[in-house]
């Protein structure tokens, strides 16, 4: 299970003790804040596009929605989700726990600007009910992230 992966690579850094597992689902923004217990808006949810035919994470917060033009200029693309299938496949977990920890190979993770308004957040950590809750550093450290990017909207105050 990819939860067992997302712990194993935790474990590495001494911090899986705190991914926390919860009794309900927390594959959507909605139940995954109601679970935690925060704002929707700090869920860091991880959005799985193709870009050039390669898996490519976008990590946002929760009441950020993908602004098309913005996404077009920074990766040439128009924002195209994987489907459930693709997603589990190509990234190595599936949707509802998808997250920017022990992805598979050759998967790019971007970090998107809405995050940094937080001084933590809640990533899930591989399964539909499970979120860990890391600083903005911890997240950029842990998410081997490859840059910052701004290709949300709907999240600016």
């Amino acid at each position: 299970m990819a939860i067992d992966r997302v712990k194993a690579y935790f474990s590495e850094y001494g911090i899986a003790d705190r991914i926390r597992e919860f009794d309900v689902s927390s594959a959507t923004v909605e139940l995954a804040a109601e679970a935690v217990g925060c704002e929707p808006c700090r869920i860091a949810k991880t959005l799985s596009f193709m870009v050039n035919r390669r898996a490519v994470l976008v990590v946002a917060a929760g009441d950020a929605k993908i602004d098309n033009p913005k996404y077009k200029a920074q990766f040439g693309t128009k924002a195209k989700m994987l489907a459930p299938d693709e997603a589990e496949a190509l990234v190595g977990h599936a949707v509802g726990g998808v997250c920017p920890f022990s992805v598979n190979e050759g998967v790019t993770v971007y970090l998107d600007a809405s995050l940094k308004r937080f001084p933590t957040v809640f990533p899930a950590c591989g399964s539909d009910n499970s979120a860990i809750e890391l600083s903005i550093d911890e997240l950029e450290k842990y998410s081997g992230f490859a840059a910052w990017v701004d290709v949300c909207k709907n999240w600016q105050a």
